[in-house]
């Protein structure tokens, strides 16, 4: 039996979600859970994609199979019996054994947390990026029509990639300011390794006036990381929600939202 699990998790003290050796991750506390729950057997579980140390996610579906015969509320109920308070199971539903959280994936949104002044709040600091100088809200909502459509993302890809293919779709990309807060929301069909960081540190960078939104295109033409600029802090980064074609577990997660 396929089971999908969406998790919640705050992201802060965890090295990412993907096991690493000798430090702590999202993926090794949900096997963990998994483990006592199968009494001592090991399961493994597959992501809808990483996400990075210090990254939190609303919405992260997961997969993995069993033999056990339980219900999607019994799976919630025992696995966040034995997890961590920061990583929380919200929804769980039987899936066909074909269907992986993956590659069946159609598209994916991110939001990201950036906060403006001086200091953040010690309660935020966690759960945003921060950028303390000027900042033209209006500058930076200009650059993101540079973003939209389909283009190779090189520039805006980590150099130790290993993915060739750096084609990508943004289909949506919004910015709304909250008092001192401004939140980005990007969607596309998939993201590059740190590809969304990327994108907002060089929107901060127009926004602080160091060149105009026309630079967008030229960056994105030169497909060369090194044109792009600064990594936005992990801090900020959310992974809200995963997208499937109007299965069940698209409908689990739209439920949730």
């Amino acid at each position: 039996m396929r089971v999908v699990l969406i998790c919640k998790y705050d992201g802060t003290f965890y090295n990412g979600f993907q096991v690493q050796p000798d430090k702590p991750t999202i993926q090794e506390e949900i096997e963990r859970s998994l483990k006592k729950i199968h009494k001592g057997e090991h399961v493994r579980i597959h992501m809808s994609g990483r996400t990075d140390s210090g990254v939190h996610a609303y919405s992260q579906p997961i997969h993995f199979d069993t033999n056990l015969n339980l219900s999607g509320e019994s799976w919630k109920k025992a696995v966040n019996a034995t997890l961590p308070k920061d990583i929380r199971i919200i929804g769980a539903t039987i899936v066909n054994e074909d269907f992986h959280v993956r590659f069946d994936s159609v598209a994916k949104t991110y939001e990201y947390k950036l906060y403006l002044g001086e200091y953040v709040d010690p309660f935020l600091v966690n759960y945003v990026g921060h950028y303390p100088f000027s900042f033209d809200y209006n500058r930076a909502e200009e650059c993101l029509e540079y973003f939209l459509g389909t283009h190779d993302f090189s520039s805006f890809c980590s150099k130790n990639s290993s993915v060739e293919d750096k084609v990508r779709t943004i289909t949506n990309f919004t910015i709304k300011k909250e008092d001192n807060l401004v939140v980005f929301e990007i969607t596309g069909d998939g993201f590059l390794y740190n590809m969304v960081r990327i994108i907002i540190g060089t929107i901060i960078e127009v926004a602080n006036g160091k060149y105009d939104k026309e630079k967008i295109k030229e960056i994105i033409d030169k497909k060369n990381r090194v044109f792009a600029g600064k990594r936005a802090d992990a801090s900020g980064l959310y992974l809200k929600r995963v997208y499937y074609n109007n299965n069940v577990v698209d409908k689990l997660i739209e439920k949730l939202q």
